[in-house]
């Protein structure tokens, strides 16, 4: 089923663009447009433009564009539909009467009971003889009983398909639990369940759904934990767990933690807005994802030296949101757990009441590795801290921080100061020319993967680009160069579909606004037509500008066709001089 168009622009009404981006992005709007960080990819200045006017975005830095409903799909993750019934919701706007339900979205439904099924198995297995090991494994952990049921903890039985013949007592095929990562093909070929005796934790949603596991070995075995690989209902690199219970605290701080057992800890002990990323780091995406429920995250990873590794690298990720961020510096254990277990609430409640900004934290790590009592390794601890200061772009902290190093070091505050302007000079020119480098140099490289064909025929592809660009600016334009112009005239294969799908519409007295050219093409291919659109401020936008650009491609067309004379046959090198060109 396609969505109609009234539909769509209902849609498109209900939902202005910038009220959908807001929440993920933070926008500043001047005049018809507004600007952001993209969401979708890693950046310090902003690349990302919504275009109020034709309820449009589109990334300079990474190429991606479309409109609200490209953007809801990408960002939450979703199939087309999901997002148009998503952003339909949204607006109180009932879904058309027919309805809509193919096979990926049943696909995605019986993945997801498969998985509740399969969590109410583990969490059974914890009162069976046979699953004695998982709960006195949780339980020698220190976890109530409260607890374990609070988070659906669970055991998976020591037997290679325990899982397997339970769920298919329940109607599953061996390809949906495939599907869903509950079975696992050998080599052999032969299918297995992917847990076995392991402590096992559902990963929660923020709608309640069961969406993935991850289990942990009961001894010192490797891998100490196994996790669902991505699947139709699951991305890892988008997934916090504990989210569905820290949001709904009534406080704006979340606690970051590195692993399961530290989240729950903290939620036994009355911290329940601890959460942690999923997978083996922490991504951007799940730190877009915090900003959606809190103003403040407060890093509580292990103090070994990869627990403070990765502490700076998730202050890097975080540090491109909105997010205020501390650092939580732990003592008398090597993880929240621990101390929690050996001193209490009241000893990790102070901790986090202490807890240091992400400058001070780093300033911190700097002055570990200097003598200051010698005059070399103050100087060198000055130049580090000054690198750290230029890198915030703030002259508060800026101020701040240069009296406290004035007052420890001995050194006069203005010449930190004068270094610091110095310093944050340099680092500003130097990533303005690597942004622009960088963003052009993608520029090239997303236009070679959209339309391969541009390369090789760039003259023509530059002219067809313009043509398109015109016709989305003005389709009246189209009655009045339709004739002139051929199919075989373009060089590009995307840009002649794209004709083709402006020129139907446009025959039918149909708009040719982005959202409507969404169900035709893929995510590349709808950033590529939105970056067409916003090159209207280039355009003569004159039916004689169309006409040239058709001159040209008509031109490259011929040169195109023109055979090589090394391949003509002599009754054809003799007719070319008999029929010289005028």
């Amino acid at each position: 089923m396609r969505f109609s168009d009234e539909f769509l622009q209902e849609v498109k009404d209900r939902n202005d663009i910038v009220d959908v981006i807001s929440p993920y992005v933070d926008l500043r709007v001047r005049g018809n447009n507004a600007t952001g960080l993209c969401p979708f990819h890693n950046e310090k200045t902003p690349s990302f433009t919504v275009y109020i006017n034709t309820q449009s975005y589109y990334c300079f830095g990474c190429g991606a564009g479309g409109d609200a409903i490209t953007f809801i799909k990408n960002i939450e993750n979703l199939d087309y539909v999901e997002a148009v019934t998503m952003l339909a919701e949204r607006s109180g706007l009932p879904l058309p009467a027919d309805g809509y339900d193919d096979g990926v979205a049943k696909l995605k439904r019986r993945l997801l009971e498969a998985n509740r099924d399969a969590a109410k198995f583990f969490h059974n297995q914890l009162f069976t003889p046979e699953g004695k090991t998982g709960l006195d494994y949780f339980l020698n952990r220190g976890l109530t009983m409260e607890t374990i049921r609070h988070f659906g903890l669970g055991y998976a039985p020591d037997k290679w398909d325990g899982l397997m013949r339970y769920m298919k007592g329940k109607g599953y095929t061996e390809a949906e639990l495939l599907q869903a990562d509950l079975a696992r093909k050998t080599q052999k070929g032969h299918v297995i369940d992917t847990y076995r005796n392991r402590a096992m934790f559902p990963i929660i949603d923020l709608r309640g759904s069961v969406i993935a596991f991850g289990g942990r070995v009961l001894d010192d075995s490797k891998p100490k934990y196994v996790n669902t690989s991505d699947t139709l209902v699951y991305k890892k690199s988008q997934g916090v767990f504990a989210l569905n219970f820290a949001k709904r605290g009534s406080g704006k701080t979340l606690i970051l933690c590195e692993g399961y057992m530290d989240v729950i800890a903290y939620h036994q002990a009355g911290f329940t807005n601890a959460v942690a990323g999923l997978g083996t780091a922490f991504t951007p995406d799940q730190a877009k994802l915090l900003s959606k429920y809190a103003e403040e995250v407060i890093l509580s990873y292990d103090n070994d030296e990869a627990g403070q590794t990765a502490t700076r690298k998730a202050i890097g990720i975080l540090s491109r949101t909105p997010l205020r961020i501390r650092v939580a510096r732990l003592s008398g254990g090597k993880d929240p757990d621990e101390i929690i277990k050996k001193y209490g609430k009241d000893k990790m409640q102070s901790i986090l009441m202490n807890a240091v900004g992400d400058v001070e934290f780093d300033l911190q790590r700097a002055k570990a590795g200097f003598d200051l009592s010698a005059p070399d390794g103050k100087v060198a601890y000055l130049e580090r801290a000054v690198g750290i200061l230029a890198s915030t772009s703030n002259p508060i902290q800026w101020d701040v921080y240069a009296s406290k190093l004035a007052n420890e070091l001995g050194v006069a505050k203005e010449a930190i100061v004068v270094q610091i302007q110095k310093t944050a000079k340099q680092k500003n020119r130097r990533e303005s020319r690597e942004k622009f480098t960088k963003a052009a140099t993608f520029q090239d490289e997303m236009l070679k993967k959209v339309n391969p064909e541009r390369q090789k025929f760039l003259t023509a592809a530059r002219a067809e680009e313009t043509l398109l660009a015109s016709l989305l600016q003005n389709p009246d334009f189209y009655f009045k160069i339709k004739d002139k112009l051929q199919d075989g005239d373009f060089a590009t294969q995307l840009n002649l579909r794209i004709y083709q799908l402006i020129a139907e519409r446009i025959e039918n007295n149909r708009p040719v606004e982005i959202t409507y050219f969404s169900q035709d093409l893929t995510d590349d291919e709808l950033g590529y037509l939105v970056r067409l659109e916003s090159m209207r401020e280039h355009l003569g936008n004159t039916v004689g500008e169309c006409l040239d650009c058709i001159r040209r491609m008509k031109e490259e067309r011929q040169e195109r066709e023109q055979k090589n004379p090394a391949q003509m046959s002599d009754d054809e090198w003799a007719q070319l001089f008999r029929n010289p060109k005028p």
